[in-house]
């Protein structure tokens, strides 16, 4: 039985709500045990005999299935995430900056983000099937990264998540 952190993309934003008790009984539903959602931004801690890309084949079927959306997931083990989070290459916690880490799960679309010129207050690196960044907070939206990450053809294969939030589930 390996634990896993399944990220689902764009839940509770852009018009996709739902609740997290929800998700935890169709996931459960779906097979997988110890179930337990972190906030309520689409972060689920769950187990498997699984590996990883068939956790989220299976999850991305039971979220569409039972809510009728549109469902992306990435999955990792938790000594993957421990690792990403510990790679975290600059300072954490800055004053009126956001710290991110993007899971992307296609190369193509990661060499794409990596290219991208971040701004003069950006930093940008490119770790192992992520993207570490760190963004002042009025210009996430703005910046040449988060736009990028806005369009539509790329919510299949990433999601960002604060550096804050990685640190909650990893708890």
């Amino acid at each position: 039985m390996t634990r896993y952190i399944a990220f689902l993309r764009g839940v509770n934003v852009g018009g996709v709500n739902l609740k997290m008790a929800e998700v935890t009984k169709a996931l459960e539903a779906a097979g997988f045990t110890a179930v337990r959602t972190i906030l309520a931004s689409g972060n689920v801690l769950l187990d498997s005999t699984s590996d990883a890309a068939k956790v989220r084949t299976t999850a991305e079927r039971a979220l569409r299935d039972t809510f009728g959306y549109e469902a992306w997931v990435l999955v990792y083990d938790l000594p993957t995430l421990h690792k990403i989070s510990a790679g975290y290459p600059f300072e954490r916690e800055v004053a009126d900056h956001h710290s991110y880490v993007t899971f992307v799960g296609d190369a193509d679309v990661l060499d794409e983000l990596a290219a991208l010129a971040p701004g003069p207050a950006d930093l940008v690196a490119r770790g192992d099937g992520v993207l570490y960044w760190q963004v002042p907070r009025a210009a996430t939206l703005s910046s040449a990264i988060g736009k990028t990450m806005g369009k539509k053809r790329y919510k299949s294969s990433m999601t960002t998540r604060n550096l804050r939030t990685l640190e909650k589930v990893l708890r």
